[in-house]
Protein backbone atom coordinates (compact mmCIF):
# COMPACT_ATOMS: atom_id res chain seq x y z
CA UNK A 1 0.00 0.00 0.00
CA UNK A 2 1.52 3.39 -1.03
CA UNK A 3 0.19 6.91 -0.46
CA UNK A 4 1.22 10.26 -1.50
CA UNK A 5 1.07 14.00 -1.03
CA UNK A 6 2.54 16.45 -2.62
CA UNK A 7 3.49 19.48 -0.95
CA UNK A 8 3.81 22.77 -2.23
CA UNK A 9 7.40 22.11 -3.48
CA UNK A 10 6.79 19.24 -6.11
CA UNK A 11 10.22 18.06 -5.25
CA UNK A 12 9.43 16.71 -2.05
CA UNK A 13 6.77 13.92 -1.76
CA UNK A 14 5.67 12.62 1.41
CA UNK A 15 5.09 9.15 1.43
CA UNK A 16 4.11 5.82 3.07
CA UNK A 17 3.77 1.88 3.21
CA UNK A 18 2.94 -1.09 4.60
CA UNK A 19 5.76 -3.70 5.11
CA UNK A 20 5.09 -6.66 7.07
CA UNK A 21 2.21 -5.05 9.02
CA UNK A 22 4.77 -1.97 10.12
CA UNK A 23 3.68 1.12 8.75
CA UNK A 24 6.64 3.22 7.11
CA UNK A 25 6.86 6.92 6.68
CA UNK A 26 9.17 8.36 4.34
CA UNK A 27 9.75 11.19 1.47
CA UNK A 28 11.36 11.51 -1.27
CA UNK A 29 13.43 14.22 -3.14
CA UNK A 30 14.26 14.12 -6.75
CA UNK A 31 14.14 11.61 -9.55
CA UNK A 32 17.13 9.06 -11.02
CA UNK A 33 19.25 6.77 -9.10
CA UNK A 34 17.85 5.76 -5.56
CA UNK A 35 19.85 7.13 -2.57
CA UNK A 36 17.73 5.81 0.48
CA UNK A 37 19.52 7.00 3.71
CA UNK A 38 18.75 5.75 7.69
CA UNK A 39 19.02 8.23 10.26
CA UNK A 40 20.48 7.46 13.93
CA UNK A 41 18.58 6.45 17.09
CA UNK A 42 15.83 8.89 18.66
CA UNK A 43 15.84 11.00 16.09
CA UNK A 44 13.55 11.08 12.55
CA UNK A 45 13.87 11.29 8.96
CA UNK A 46 14.40 14.99 8.90
CA UNK A 47 18.02 15.24 10.55
CA UNK A 48 19.57 13.16 7.36
CA UNK A 49 17.52 14.99 4.97
CA UNK A 50 18.56 18.08 6.21
CA UNK A 51 22.12 17.43 6.02
CA UNK A 52 22.35 15.78 2.55
CA UNK A 53 19.88 18.00 1.04
CA UNK A 54 21.92 20.91 2.17
CA UNK A 55 24.85 19.81 0.52
CA UNK A 56 23.13 19.32 -2.96
CA UNK A 57 25.58 16.34 -3.78
CA UNK A 58 22.88 14.60 -4.47
CA UNK A 59 20.97 15.97 -7.65
CA UNK A 60 20.25 13.77 -10.60
CA UNK A 61 19.17 10.66 -7.56
CA UNK A 62 15.81 9.92 -5.93
CA UNK A 63 16.42 10.35 -2.51
CA UNK A 64 14.48 8.73 -0.02
CA UNK A 65 14.56 9.44 3.47
CA UNK A 66 12.46 6.97 6.04
CA UNK A 67 11.78 6.94 9.66
CA UNK A 68 12.90 4.09 11.36
CA UNK A 69 10.56 1.31 13.35
CA UNK A 70 9.54 3.54 16.62
CA UNK A 71 10.78 6.88 15.39
CA UNK A 72 9.10 9.75 13.59
CA UNK A 73 5.71 8.44 11.66
CA UNK A 74 6.87 4.84 11.70
CA UNK A 75 5.28 2.01 13.74
CA UNK A 76 7.32 -1.13 15.05
CA UNK A 77 4.34 -3.55 15.43
CA UNK A 78 5.97 -6.83 16.38
CA UNK A 79 9.47 -6.05 15.86
CA UNK A 80 11.38 -7.40 18.76
CA UNK A 81 15.28 -6.83 17.80
CA UNK A 82 17.50 -5.40 15.26
CA UNK A 83 17.41 -7.87 12.95
CA UNK A 84 13.84 -7.65 13.06
CA UNK A 85 14.42 -4.61 11.54
CA UNK A 86 17.14 -5.15 9.28
CA UNK A 87 14.63 -7.62 7.77
CA UNK A 88 12.21 -5.19 7.27
CA UNK A 89 14.45 -2.74 5.70
CA UNK A 90 15.67 -5.34 3.11
CA UNK A 91 11.65 -5.81 2.15
CA UNK A 92 10.98 -2.06 2.26
CA UNK A 93 13.85 -1.73 -1.11
CA UNK A 94 11.88 -4.56 -2.49
CA UNK A 95 8.89 -3.13 -1.71
CA UNK A 96 9.97 0.83 -3.38
CA UNK A 97 10.36 -1.15 -6.63
CA UNK A 98 13.43 0.34 -7.44
CA UNK A 99 15.92 -2.19 -8.41
CA UNK A 100 19.27 -1.25 -6.87
CA UNK A 101 20.00 1.63 -4.33
CA UNK A 102 22.62 3.51 -2.84
CA UNK A 103 22.45 2.92 1.03
CA UNK A 104 23.60 5.23 3.33
CA UNK A 105 23.70 5.69 7.30
CA UNK A 106 24.44 7.13 10.23
CA UNK A 107 25.21 6.25 13.58
CA UNK A 108 22.69 3.59 14.17
CA UNK A 109 21.35 3.82 10.47
CA UNK A 110 24.80 2.47 9.45
CA UNK A 111 24.60 -0.47 11.64
CA UNK A 112 21.79 -1.44 9.82
CA UNK A 113 22.61 0.21 6.27
CA UNK A 114 25.76 -2.66 7.00
CA UNK A 115 23.02 -5.71 8.14
CA UNK A 116 21.34 -5.14 5.40
CA UNK A 117 23.93 -4.59 2.88
CA UNK A 118 25.24 -8.30 4.31
CA UNK A 119 21.72 -10.26 3.46
CA UNK A 120 21.14 -8.58 -0.21
CA UNK A 121 24.68 -7.39 -1.59
CA UNK A 122 23.07 -7.55 -5.14
CA UNK A 123 19.97 -4.92 -4.29
CA UNK A 124 23.02 -2.03 -2.88
CA UNK A 125 25.03 -0.52 -5.45
CA UNK A 126 27.38 1.14 -2.68
CA UNK A 127 27.23 1.37 0.90
CA UNK A 128 27.84 4.91 2.66
CA UNK A 129 28.55 4.68 6.55
CA UNK A 130 28.47 8.07 8.56
CA UNK A 131 29.54 7.89 12.24
CA UNK A 132 28.55 4.15 12.49
CA UNK A 133 27.44 2.40 15.69
CA UNK A 134 28.99 -1.08 16.05
CA UNK A 135 27.68 -3.91 17.94
CA UNK A 136 29.68 -3.03 20.66
CA UNK A 137 31.89 0.44 21.22
CA UNK A 138 35.42 0.47 21.89
CA UNK A 139 37.32 3.36 23.10
CA UNK A 140 35.63 6.88 22.39
CA UNK A 141 37.44 10.12 21.49
CA UNK A 142 36.87 13.43 24.67
CA UNK A 143 33.97 15.51 23.76
CA UNK A 144 36.04 18.39 23.06
CA UNK A 145 34.36 21.34 21.96
CA UNK A 146 36.20 21.66 18.20
CA UNK A 147 34.47 25.43 17.57
CA UNK A 148 32.15 27.69 19.40
CA UNK A 149 30.13 31.15 19.27
CA UNK A 150 28.31 32.39 21.62
CA UNK A 151 26.14 33.45 19.49
CA UNK A 152 24.76 30.15 19.01
CA UNK A 153 22.33 29.53 21.89
CA UNK A 154 20.57 32.45 20.97
CA UNK A 155 19.00 30.60 18.60
CA UNK A 156 17.54 27.68 21.05
CA UNK A 157 15.29 27.80 24.16
CA UNK A 158 17.33 27.32 27.34
CA UNK A 159 16.04 23.80 28.13
CA UNK A 160 17.77 22.50 24.81
CA UNK A 161 20.92 23.69 25.38
CA UNK A 162 22.46 21.01 27.27
CA UNK A 163 21.50 18.67 24.40
CA UNK A 164 22.91 20.77 22.21
CA UNK A 165 26.15 20.64 23.87
CA UNK A 166 26.18 17.00 24.55
CA UNK A 167 25.78 16.47 20.85
CA UNK A 168 27.83 18.54 18.94
CA UNK A 169 31.91 19.76 19.52
CA UNK A 170 30.85 22.77 16.64
CA UNK A 171 28.89 25.22 18.08
CA UNK A 172 27.72 27.73 15.92
CA UNK A 173 24.23 29.71 14.85
CA UNK A 174 23.96 27.40 11.79
CA UNK A 175 24.08 24.01 13.82
CA UNK A 176 22.30 25.28 16.71
CA UNK A 177 19.61 26.50 13.71
CA UNK A 178 20.27 22.66 12.54
CA UNK A 179 19.72 20.99 16.34
CA UNK A 180 16.72 23.09 16.67
CA UNK A 181 14.46 22.46 13.31
CA UNK A 182 15.58 18.92 12.48
CA UNK A 183 16.84 17.13 15.54
CA UNK A 184 14.73 18.10 18.39
CA UNK A 185 11.20 17.47 16.33
CA UNK A 186 12.06 14.14 15.73
CA UNK A 187 13.29 13.17 19.24
CA UNK A 188 9.83 14.35 20.39
CA UNK A 189 8.26 11.48 18.53
CA UNK A 190 10.09 8.98 19.02
CA UNK A 191 8.14 5.37 20.87
CA UNK A 192 10.35 4.94 23.87
CA UNK A 193 9.01 1.63 24.98
CA UNK A 194 9.14 0.06 21.24
CA UNK A 195 12.87 0.83 21.08
CA UNK A 196 13.62 -0.26 23.91
CA UNK A 197 11.67 -4.14 22.72
CA UNK A 198 13.79 -4.10 19.48
CA UNK A 199 16.99 -2.62 20.70
CA UNK A 200 17.31 -5.23 23.69
CA UNK A 201 17.71 -7.82 20.90
CA UNK A 202 21.08 -5.07 19.54
CA UNK A 203 22.91 -7.46 17.57
CA UNK A 204 22.65 -7.94 14.04
CA UNK A 205 23.80 -10.88 11.49
CA UNK A 206 26.37 -8.90 9.61
CA UNK A 207 27.67 -12.62 7.93
CA UNK A 208 31.24 -13.33 7.30
CA UNK A 209 31.34 -11.99 3.48
CA UNK A 210 33.01 -8.93 2.62
CA UNK A 211 31.03 -6.28 0.95
CA UNK A 212 32.77 -5.58 -2.44
CA UNK A 213 30.74 -2.21 -3.77
CA UNK A 214 31.72 1.03 -3.65
CA UNK A 215 32.01 1.85 0.23
CA UNK A 216 32.91 5.24 1.98
CA UNK A 217 33.35 5.48 5.68
CA UNK A 218 33.45 8.99 8.38
CA UNK A 219 34.13 9.03 11.51
CA UNK A 220 34.63 12.06 13.17
CA UNK A 221 38.40 12.38 15.33
CA UNK A 222 36.38 14.56 18.09
CA UNK A 223 33.48 11.51 18.25
CA UNK A 224 32.99 11.00 21.96
CA UNK A 225 29.50 8.96 21.01
CA UNK A 226 31.06 5.92 18.32
CA UNK A 227 34.74 7.20 18.32
CA UNK A 228 36.71 6.40 15.31
CA UNK A 229 39.05 3.21 15.98
CA UNK A 230 35.96 0.71 15.07
CA UNK A 231 35.54 2.86 11.75
CA UNK A 232 39.16 1.98 10.89
CA UNK A 233 38.66 -1.51 11.76
CA UNK A 234 35.55 -1.67 9.04
CA UNK A 235 38.20 -1.69 5.99
CA UNK A 236 38.95 -5.21 5.90
CA UNK A 237 35.36 -6.00 5.33
CA UNK A 238 34.46 -3.41 2.46
CA UNK A 239 37.83 -3.85 0.00
CA UNK A 240 36.70 -0.75 -1.96
CA UNK A 241 35.93 1.90 0.74
CA UNK A 242 37.03 4.86 1.17
CA UNK A 243 38.37 5.95 5.02
CA UNK A 244 37.93 9.50 6.48
CA UNK A 245 38.45 10.55 10.19
CA UNK A 246 37.66 13.87 10.31
CA UNK A 247 38.84 16.26 12.81
CA UNK A 248 36.79 19.29 13.54
CA UNK A 249 34.12 17.04 13.90
CA UNK A 250 31.90 14.69 16.17
CA UNK A 251 28.66 12.51 16.29
CA UNK A 252 26.96 15.29 14.47
CA UNK A 253 29.49 15.20 11.69
CA UNK A 254 26.83 15.36 8.78
CA UNK A 255 26.10 19.20 10.27
CA UNK A 256 29.11 19.83 11.69
CA UNK A 257 31.64 19.80 8.09
CA UNK A 258 29.29 20.16 5.13
CA UNK A 259 31.97 21.34 3.00
CA UNK A 260 33.93 17.60 3.26
CA UNK A 261 31.17 15.60 3.52
CA UNK A 262 29.61 16.91 0.01
CA UNK A 263 33.19 16.51 -1.19
CA UNK A 264 33.79 12.56 -0.35
CA UNK A 265 29.79 11.73 -0.61
CA UNK A 266 30.63 13.11 -4.78
CA UNK A 267 33.00 11.08 -4.66
CA UNK A 268 31.72 8.06 -3.32
CA UNK A 269 28.26 8.60 -5.85
CA UNK A 270 30.09 8.92 -8.67
CA UNK A 271 32.09 5.61 -8.00
CA UNK A 272 28.94 3.84 -7.11
CA UNK A 273 26.59 4.92 -10.10
CA UNK A 274 26.07 2.60 -12.47
CA UNK A 275 28.92 2.43 -14.91
CA UNK A 276 30.91 4.68 -12.59
CA UNK A 277 34.85 4.11 -11.97
CA UNK A 278 34.50 1.60 -8.69
CA UNK A 279 31.96 -0.45 -10.30
CA UNK A 280 31.56 -3.31 -13.21
CA UNK A 281 31.33 -3.00 -16.35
Amino acid sequence: MLSATRRSNHYRVDMQCRVNGVDINYVEHGEGVPLVALHGAGVDHRELEAAIEAVGVAAGHRRIYPDLPGMGASTATGLTCNDDVATLLAAFLDQLGTGPVMLLGHSYGAYLARAVAARRPEAVLGLALLCPLAERSGPVARHDVAASDPGAYDELEPAHRQGFDEYFVVRTPATARRYRDHVLPGMALADEAALGRVFAGWSVDLGSATFSAPTLILAGRQDSVVGYTDASNLLEHYPQATLAVIDGAGHALPHERPELLAALLRDWLDRAHPGGPGTAG
